[in-house]
């Protein structure tokens, strides 16, 4: 009987060291995406354009994707996206994306993402358990600078713009055949098992404390790129 209680003891201590960590995992991710958000927005000339911003569905940022190979090529990382309700932005969700690309290309990066969704068809892609980028939903580098080009078929055609800052040499970057999923590990972490992250993008969940300075940062965004226009 004692060593029942005991390995049940065991087993409670793993469940709560893992809940822990699967946590501050989570909320370290929050607080790299919301820096990501912040450097991206503050290179000159370099920064998302008010008019992608405004433009904006959902948008998912990626901190330290990691991209390598030699020919064939991997990529993988971990994510939080956010989405527009009527209230404002959505308590957000977690994500991976991970997948493969071929091409010519050498040497392994880190990269920081910033993914745009533009319209409710790619916003449903975010909702889905899994789909892949430039195959399920069309993908393409997004434009950059103090505004978007007029003329331009970014606002058209694509349902997902893509913005990266590499950290290290590496050629032939590219998303296409990249496959991205719910983080359901993150997610019960932060919120619990009986949220979903249809829930969470819909803006029916409530949003914590740690994700605050996130969402601050996407909607400081705006204002970043209305400076630079400016």
């Amino acid at each position: 009987m004692k060593k029942v209680i005991f390995v049940l003891a065991m087993f409670g201590l793993g469940t709560l060291c893992w809940a822990g960590s699967a946590r501050q995992d989570a909320t370290d991710r929050l607080d790299n995406a919301t820096s990501v958000m912040h450097e991206i927005m503050g290179m000159p000339d370099k920064g998302i354009p008010e008019e992608v911003l405004e433009h904006a569905k959902c948008v998912a940022v990626i901190p330290h994707m990691v991209k390598g190979g030699f020919v064939f090529g991997a990529e993988g990382g971990k994510g939080v996206a956010t989405c527009r309700t009527a209230d404002g932005w959505s308590a957000p969700a977690f994500i991976t994306i991970s997948g493969g690309s071929w091409g010519l290309q050498i040497g392994v990066e880190a990269v920081d993402v910033v993914m745009v969704f533009q319209n409710e068809k790619a916003m449903q892609r975010l909702l889905e358990s899994n789909f892949q980028v430039g195959g399920d939903a069309s993908a393409a580098a997004g434009p950059v600078g103090r505004h978007a080009e007029a003329g331009t078929d970014w606002k058209l055609d694509t349902e997902i713009l893509t913005y990266s800052r590499a950290k290290g040499a590496f050629a032939g970057l590219t998303l296409t055949g990249a496959s991205l999923r719910q983080d359901n590990d993150s997610r019960r972490a932060i919120y619990g098992r009986n949220v979903t992250t249809r829930a969470l993008l819909l803006g029916k969940v409530p949003v914590p404390a740690a994700a605050e300075p996130f969402l601050a940062e996407v909607r400081g965004a705006k204002a970043e790129a209305r400076t630079k226009k400016e």
